[in-house]
């Protein structure tokens, strides 16, 4: 079994990294492959709403000049989605907005190939705007037919220097348990 895990903060090693960092370790101590792509800080164009992912139907986006469509043949591969972003304006950033954008187009004009996986959405902010945040990547699980798997709180986190999430030691329990939440859902789908 294997999660991609996809760190929309532009900063690789800041806040959302550490979040994602919990849940990847224990997901990991469950026997399940783990990868942490960073997606943020790399340009990332948006959807041009073209269609031609509907028409060519072979699981890419015709905008092949940024990562997104290494990004899409990686969550086409996994069983599970770890999408984590700060919060920016209230809402995700731009570079994660665009993945599921895109991503979402292809992998729904390809035969909706990300039915029946596993999600979990991730974020972290100096003070406020998560909640919204993490609805706005709920959603995109929801409009794909995945699984959304919870923790005991909001998969939540504070924290606006980088390793300031550090001292929020709910956000760290609330990781852990998520990354158990996922590799026992996962083990549920996939084995007998």
């Amino acid at each position: 079994m294997k999660v991609l895990a996809v760190n929309g903060s532009p900063r690789p090693k800041g806040n959302t990294s550490i979040m994602l960092g919990w849940a990847a370790e224990e997901l990991s101590k469950a026997g399940v492959e783990v990868e942490i792509f960073q997606l943020g800080g790399r340009s990332v164009a948006g959807c041009k709403a073209c269609g031609a992912c509907w028409e060519k139907r072979d699981r890419r986006c015709v905008q092949d000049q940024d990562p997104v469509n290494e990004v899409i043949a990686k969550m086409i591969e996994a069983d599970g989605l770890i999408l984590g972003s700060p919060v920016y304006f209230s809402d995700l950033t731009p570079e994660l907005k665009a993945l599921i954008d895109r991503g979402g187009f292809v992998t729904l004009g390809n035969g909706r190939l990300m039915t029946r996986k596993v999600g979990a959405a991730v974020v972290v902010a100096r003070r406020a705007g998560q909640v919204h945040t993490y609805d706005s990547i709920n959603h995109f699980f929801g409009i794909m037919g995945m699984f959304t798997v919870g923790s005991i709180y909001w998969n939540l986190g504070v924290g606006r220097e980088p390793g300031e999430v550090n001292q929020d030691g709910e956000a760290k329990e609330t990781m852990i348990t998520l990354g158990q939440n996922m590799a026992w859902l996962l083990n549920k789908i996939h084995r007998p």
